[in-house]
């Protein structure tokens, strides 16, 4: 298969031949983000410019906290603080409290769903703490990586292959791929496509429930003597089949 920039990454997250290839470059993206905001980016005035302003979500900085440079870190939340004070001090001078009623009053508050901000101060508190320096950096590239796949499966007889053969995708990005089939396929390749890609998906799906399932029956002690098959690392991947990432990564540190 002839590779380039554009296409290199994406065959080598299928070769990877895990749970689902995006995961895979979503932590090569993460974790390049974090090595290179703490390497020596953190002295440079515009990429100080750009976390001072964007900040970063909760799972990123505890990446940044265990990754280590207390230092750079410190330096790094210094300066965002500084504006993020800055910014809250104008947000809470500007409020202004809206209407009540006995009926709001009387109503159950409700969290279990996601609501609009119903104050200007609530909306930039919401966008200053999802808003993320390192999520973002994968969010530019995600959108080419999605290109590049079906550039790629429409072109390209091997990378089909690849792509067939797959262990499929974690939920969250296999319902992206679906979203991008859309705009990407017309209504002949969407034909061949979705069959393809929903038959993947639920034959590995399946594999691991019956590994899952097969983990449970093995902690019997009268089939402790029978072989594990691929149960034995089968929660972490059934974890990321469900909702993506992996949750049985070593910390990412520093190499020293």
């Amino acid at each position: 298969m002839k590779e380039n920039i554009a296409t290199i990454p994406l065959i080598k997250a299928f070769n990877a031949k895990d749970e689902c290839p995006f995961c895979n470059l979503e932590r090569e993206a993460e974790q390049h983000a974090v090595s290179f905001i703490l390497g020596s980016a953190y002295m440079e005035d515009d990429i100080r410019e750009k976390t001072d302003a964007t900040g970063f979500c909760r799972h990123h900085f505890k990446m940044m906290y265990d990754y280590g440079n207390r230092l750079g870190n410190a330096l790094i939340l210094s300066t965002h603080l500084k504006k993020l004070n800055q910014e809250l001090a104008k947000e809470m001078s500007d409020f202004a409290p809206g209407k009540s009623s006995l009926l709001k009053r009387m109503k159950r508050t409700d969290t279990t769903t996601e609501h609009e901000p119903q104050t200007a101060l609530g909306a930039w508190i919401s966008k200053k703490t999802t808003d993320c320096y390192v999520c973002d950096h994968f969010r530019k590239i995600y959108g080419r990586y999605l290109d590049t796949f079906f550039d790629l499966y429409l072109k390209n007889e091997e990378f089909r292959q690849l792509f067939e053969e797959s262990k499929g995708f974690c939920l969250p990005h296999f319902g992206d791929l679906i979203e991008t089939a859309e705009n990407k396929l017309n209504d002949t390749q969407k034909k061949e496509f979705y069959p393809k890609a929903f038959a993947l998906m639920q034959e590995n799906m399946e594999r691991l429930q019956k590994e899952v399932a097969w983990f449970v029956e093995k902690n019997d002690y009268r089939n402790k003597d029978k072989d594990w098959g691929n149960s034995a690392d089968s929660i972490q991947r059934g974890m990321q089949k469900c909702a993506g990432g992996y949750p049985a990564d070593e910390v990412f540190r520093a190499k020293l």
